[in-house]
């Protein structure tokens, strides 16, 4: 793929030449979770975050206008990204909602009271400055019937002169986003 395009509207390109064919990690860091919520479940695992192939790869991917994915092997997630997201989402979670919340495996003896899967169609920063997710989640409570699903679709702007710190940065708030909209919408 042609990562050139990218590089230049990113302002990408020197830091690359810098590297000297050597990848550069990113991380993402968790945005400061502020506001407090409740939930119906005092434990929730969440179990399977399901990535599109481009989002679960290493390489950082950018959508152009036409639709068209590039990425480049010199621009990596520092972390794999279904494990990732999964940690940053349990991580999320439990701050907002002052609960026992882990992603998979789980860690303690009790079972949870509820089980969160999350399967995303989208899951990428755009050439038009914004970080986009969409997709669909489903919460699983043994021997219950609140089970439930719902749709996601939600985006983060960033700005596009910030590079992949930008993009990062934009990823991290979107997982806090979608962890406000799950335990809103999915856990209550």
């Amino acid at each position: 793929m042609n990562i050139a395009r990218p590089l230049i509207t990113f302002g990408l390109l020197a830091a690359l030449a810098a590297c000297g064919g050597t990848a550069e990690r990113f991380t993402v860091r968790t945005p400061v979770v502020t506001e407090k919520t409740s939930i119906a479940f005092s434990s929730v695992e969440v179990r399977d975050v399901s990535l599109p192939t481009y989002a679960a790869a290493e390489e950082i991917s950018l959508q152009m206008a036409d639709g068209s994915l590039v990425s480049s092997t010199d621009v990596l997630w520092a972390d794999a990204p279904e494990r990732a997201v999964a940690l940053e989402l349990s991580q999320n979670l439990a701050r907002m909602t002052g609960r026992r919340i882990a992603s998979e495996p789980w860690p303690f003896e009790a079972f949870p009271d509820a089980r969160l899967e999350l399967r995303f169609a989208e899951f990428v920063a755009t050439e038009a400055g914004e970080f986009r997710a969409s997709g669909q989640y489903f919460v699983a409570v043994p021997d219950d019937r609140r089970e439930r699903s719902g749709l996601f679709d939600l985006s983060v702007p960033f700005n596009r002169e910030g590079g992949v710190n930008a993009i990062a940065t934009a990823r991290g708030q979107l997982v806090l986003d979608l962890a406000r909209y799950i335990a809103q919408n999915g856990l209550k």
